[in-house]
């Protein structure tokens, strides 16, 4: 198993891997074209910058896994008191063909590193029902987040 970190050329792979891991979860299909347009524009400047960054995980050339990590700025937290940032998690997608053999636990582990690495105490993540499990059994634990849908009005 071949481990490298993502970088510019990876675009095309993190957005696939994205919008498979929503379909997967059941997400509509034109809901998911919109959303790839619009997240291959914000990815692309992050990947330039490394604000957004990661791993992907390749065998003989292939690429079987990736993650996308990274730093939101947070205030001090009574779970984060000494630090600004939380480390986010997203995009863990393995290859249908390739579950089963610990590749996303891989991945959460090089996770751990780089955020440790970046001096980061406290990382959170949105699971789907299939990755809960797997993230449970690692540590991850439910919080106390809520979210809604905003009606959005156009600037003024």
């Amino acid at each position: 198993m071949d481990v490298r970190p993502i970088d510019v050329q990876d675009l095309e792979l993190i957005c696939r891997h994205r919008e498979a891991m929503f379909r997967e979860a059941g997400r509509d299909e034109a809901a998911l074209r919109s959303m790839t347009t619009h997240f291959r524009a914000w990815l692309a400047p992050r990947l330039a910058s490394g604000a957004y960054f990661g791993y992907v995980l390749s065998e003989r050339g292939a690429a079987l896994a990736g993650i996308g990590l990274m730093l939101i700025d947070w205030p001090p937290h009574p779970l984060h008191p000494e630090t600004d940032q939380r480390g986010y998690v997203l995009n863990v997608y393995v290859e249908p063909e390739a579950r089963r053999r610990g590749l996303a636990r891989t991945l959460m582990t090089l996770a751990d590193e780089a955020f440790a690495q970046r001096g980061v105490t406290y990382a959170i993540l949105h699971a789907t029902e299939q990755g809960r499990p797997l993230y449970q059994g690692l540590g991850w634990s439910g919080t106390t987040e809520m979210a809604k849908a905003l009606d959005a009005y156009p600037p003024a």
